[in-house]
């Protein structure tokens, strides 16, 4: 696997909001950091962290590989979309930390904008581990 196979993976996996896609990029081992605190590990918390995705609509994922090596790489990454429910509005906001969308009741749920950078290392044919690090919105 290279930097270029994993995003074009990770990006169909994004955009079909599949988590078997998501799952079958890494190794049984594999690492993925949402966030410099939180990390899955194997395929069920794989598996389990993705389901938010499912949240998602009208998701369009845009990248650019920053860098390869034989063993890793960096791309850029960018993607909107639609939140679906309240729920997944809600679970941005706390990840904030704060509440950017002042919105009443009934309110349309935004689009939101989420731009960040994978940095990825491959071992076998597969991810050993991704770490990613990203900022979001709401789409102006």
């Amino acid at each position: 696997m290279t930097i270029d196979d994993f995003m074009r993976g990770y990006q169909a996996a994004w955009q079909q909001r599949d988590d078997k896609l998501f799952t079958a990029l890494f190794a049984a081992d594999g690492r993925y950091h949402n966030t410099p605190f939180a990390v899955q590990r194997g395929p069920a918390e794989l598996a389990a962290y993705w389901q938010r995705v499912k949240l998602q609509e009208d998701v369009r994922v845009d990248y650019e590989i920053l860098a390869r090596s034989g063993d890793g790489g960096i791309a850029h990454w960018h993607v909107t979309y639609q939140v679906a429910s309240e729920e997944l509005f809600q679970v941005w906001a706390r990840s904030t930390g704060t509440n950017l969308v002042a919105r009443q009741p009934g309110d349309p749920l935004p689009r939101m904008v989420l731009d960040g950078i994978l940095q990825a290392r491959f071992a076998g044919g597969l991810c050993q581990e991704a770490r990613i690090w990203w900022h979001s919105m709401p789409q102006a």
